[in-house]
Formats: C-alpha cells, structure tokens, sequence
C-alpha cells in the first residue's frame, strides 16, 4: 500500500482512506453472488436470508448497489448472530487442542437444545439481564439438574468471554453470571437408589459366577473391570504391551464424536485426568485371567479385537446390559461397575492412596462422595439392624 507522505510526516486520513477502500474490496470479493445491470438498467444481486435462502436488492447504480452488499457483510462480520460467536469459539477450542472432539460435540449438543432461538440473536443486540433471564428460564423448562446447569452456564461464559475479546459486547461477563437468581431449590434432584448404582453381593456373585462360565472376549473385558475398577474406556483400548504380571498401565482411553451423523471411536493416547495414568493391580486370585489375555489375538496391538478391528466401549456395554437382563439383575452400566468396585475398597478400610491410585483420581474425597454406596440387600441390612443389642427385647410378644 502506498503511503501519502507530506513535509516527511504519514498523512493518516490517507492512510484510513486506503484501509478502509481495502475493507470494502473484501467484503465484495466474499459476496457469494452476482452483481448485474439488468435489461431495465437497473443493479441488482441477491442477499442471503434465514427464512428464505436469499433475497433480491435492487439499486439505480451500481456504486450504490456495492454499497448495500457491504453494508450487509460488514453487519455480519461486525455483528454475528450468538451461534455464530459460539462456533467461532467452539471450534477454536478444538483447534488448538483445549478441547476433545467428544467435548466439542457435547457442548454443540448443549448450545442447540437451549439456543435453538435465542442463538438467532445478533451479539451485539443482547444485554446482561437478558442473559440472566434466559439462563434462569431453562432451569423450569428443561428441569436442570444443578450439574446439567454448570455445563450450560460454562458454555455460556466462554461464548461470551469470547465475544468480550472480540469487542462485539462491552459488559463483564463474569459479573453478570454471578447475579442470576439460583439456589440449589432451584433444580431437580437426580435421585438414585443403591440398587441402580451399583452390584450387591448377591448380585455381583452371580455375574461373576456367570462371566467366568461364558468367558469369551467380551466378558473378559467385563472381569477385568470388576476386579480392577478400570474404566470401560481404559480396558477397550489396552494393548498387550501394557500387562506385567498382575498388573497393567493405564495410559490411553476411547473418545467417541460424531462425523457426519455417525459415531467414530476413536483411542486417545492420554487417560481421561492426569491422575488417570498410573498401574492397575489385579488380585492374586484372578492371575489365571492374565493368561487368558495374553492369549487374546496376541498378534494384534490390541488386547480386545474382534474380526480385526478394536471392540469399542458400546459394544461392552451393550453385552453387559444383556447379561444382566438375562440374569434377571436391574440393568446397569460398566460406570456401575466402578461404583461397585471403589465402595468395596472403602468398605474394606483400604488405605487411601491405594484407593485413588487404583481408581485414577485426585482425591479420595471424590471416591467417598460420588462412588460410595450402600452394598447390602434389604433382608442384609434389616438382620444387621435387628442384630444390635439395643433393638432385642425379650418382653416384646412375639406372634404365633
């Protein structure tokens, strides 16, 4: 660009002017249709539109017409829609890798369920309250749990934090969500019984029992989750290289996204946390399931293939519901599993950092508030109950 210079000084008016003129040579050449003179001497050109596709603009010149088109792409550029701003940021975070693409995809889900109007709205035309009200409005209309809200109220604020750094809004992002109006009232209390969070010791007898009796690739893959409280995604994509003696590394996981419409699984060459990485012990008693590994498709880089591609984490959890429908067992997940497993550990007073070391977490706080649960059946607890001292009384009648 040629500068303008006057007594050895940049003539800065010039300098905009050239800006500017190139601006608006963008915008025409991004302008995805014609521009023509038609038959009655009139400019014409078409505009895109939600509703309709495009519409047609008409102008006497065509200077004027050029100037309708940038009007209309300077608009977009400088005052996109929320969904915009949102997959702006959104992608952005995949590509520079802050994200997975099964997170990526989730927080797409998330954004079109509750943005599916209110994203239609130009960035620049909401204010603060309107953004509090509208998060307030979907706790009642989509019955939010206080976690389900978190994870709309996250999106929302790095849409926006987003939007703040791109001048397109000027208010504080973080103050204007610490004034909604919520308290825990608000949500709704997702409330599971023990018998849908985990295996009783009835329950995990018989499966046990079963699994060892019909061990074929798949229930293996299941064993080895109940004796070690692995996760399904660790186990699906364990390699041979990863066993020494009883025991085994957990280095890698499986994400799942779609493409397309469809889901591809896909391993991912890090756990799910950083407290992820570390060594799974199996128990003693189960050393013979560590020959019957090494003996699985031992040519392949994976442990768990069948007709030569990797099982993935729906194909585990499809033949664990299975069985347990077949055992007659209320039909849980490989996540229940791992319930199961962190609630024996804490039930047997095993040392702590055994615990989270084994369970791949940071802190046996979390094990002890999300993974602990009550075991024992309701015949159990009411003989453990009945059995104390204090509620045995002799003078009671009995009924004959």
């Amino acid at each position: 660009m040629q500068y303008a210079v006057e007594n050895g000084m940049i003539d800065l008016a010039y300098v905009r002017e050239q800006i500017e003129m190139s601006k608006r040579d963008e915008l025409l050449k991004q302008h995805p249709y014609t521009i023509w003179q038609g038959r009655d001497g009139v400019w014409k050109t078409y505009l895109p539109d939600q509703e309709k596709g495009r519409v047609l603009r008409k102008r006497s010149t065509e200077k004027e017409i050029k100037e309708v088109v940038i009007e209309y792409w300077k608009e977009q550029v400088e005052n996109p829609t929320i969904e915009e701003v949102f997959d702006e940021w959104n992608d952005r975070r995949l590509e520079l890798k802050k994200v997975c693409e099964a997170t990526h995809l989730r927080d797409k889900q998330t954004f079109n369920r509750h943005f599916a109007e209110f994203g239609k709205r130009k960035i620049k035309s909401i204010n603060p309250l309107e953004i509090e009200e509208f998060l307030e409005r979907q706790i009642p209309e989509y019955n939010l749990t206080a976690k389900g809200f978190a994870n709309l109220k996250c999106i929302t604020r790095g849409m926006l934090k987003r939007a703040k750094r791109r001048k397109l809004i000027d208010f504080n992002v973080t103050e204007s969500l610490q004034e909604l109006d919520t308290s825990d009232s608000d949500f709704r209390k997702a409330v599971k019984e023990d018998y849908e969070e985990v295996y009783n010791d009835n329950e995990m007898q018989i499966m046990m029992q079963y699994l060892i009796e019909n061990l074929d690739m798949f229930n293996i893959g299941i064993l080895l989750m109940f004796v070690t409280g692995a996760r399904v995604g660790e186990i699906v994509t364990l390699r041979h290289d990863d066993f020494d003696g009883c025991s085994f590394k957990v280095r890698r996981t499986e994400t799942c996204y779609k493409v397309d419409g469809k889901y591809v699984y896909r391993v991912k060459e890090f756990p799910k946390t950083q407290a992820g990485v570390r060594t799974a012990i199996i128990p003693d008693e189960y050393k013979w399931l560590v020959e019957k590994i090494k003996w699985l498709n031992p040519k392949d880089e994976y442990v768990f293939i069948k007709n030569g591609r990797r099982i993935n984490t729906q194909s585990l959890r499809r033949r664990l519901i299975r069985i347990c429908k077949k055992l007659n067992i209320y039909p849980k997940s490989p996540h229940k599993i791992r319930k199961t497993y962190a609630s024996i550990l804490l039930d047997n007073h095993v040392d702590s950092q055994l615990i989270i070391g084994q369970m791949g977490h940071t802190d046996v706080t979390c094990t002890e508030k999300h993974y602990h649960r009550n075991r024992k059946d309701i015949q159990t607890k009411r003989d453990i109950i009945s059995s104390i001292p204090e509620f045995q009384n002799e003078m009671i009648p009995r009924s004959s």
